[in-house]
C-alpha cells in the first residue's frame, strides 16, 4: 500500500522535510515513488509547497496520507 508521508532531508537541528509517495513498509528514508512536496517548519510560517496535480494523482491511485500530510492538504484546499 502506498502512503504519501515526510521524509527528512535537513541537518541535525535544521529540519526540511519532502513530501513523497512511499510503499508504507519503507523506512522513512527510503527510496520513494515519487517527490511531491516539500515543507519547511522553519520559515514564519511554515512553508508548505504541495504539487496539487500530483497530490491528486496519487490520492486517486489509492494512497493514503499521513495525519500530518492530511493537513497540509486541508491548508492548501487540495482535496
Amino acid at each position: 500500500m502506498l502512503t504519501i508521508r515526510l521524509s527528512r532531508i535537513g541537518k541535525k537541528k535544521k529540519p526540511f522535510y519532502r513530501v513523497v509517495v512511499i510503499e508504507r513498509t519503507r523506512p522513512r528514508d527510503g527510496r520513494v515513488v515519487d517527490a511531491v512536496g516539500t515543507y519547511d517548519p522553519l520559515q514564519k510560517p511554515a512553508g508548505i509547497k504541495l504539487d496539487a496535480d500530483r497530490v491528486k494523482h496519487w490520492l486517486s491511485k489509492g494512497a493514503q496520507p499521513s495525519d500530518t500530510v492530511r493537513s497540509f492538504i486541508k491548508l492548501q484546499k487540495i482535496a
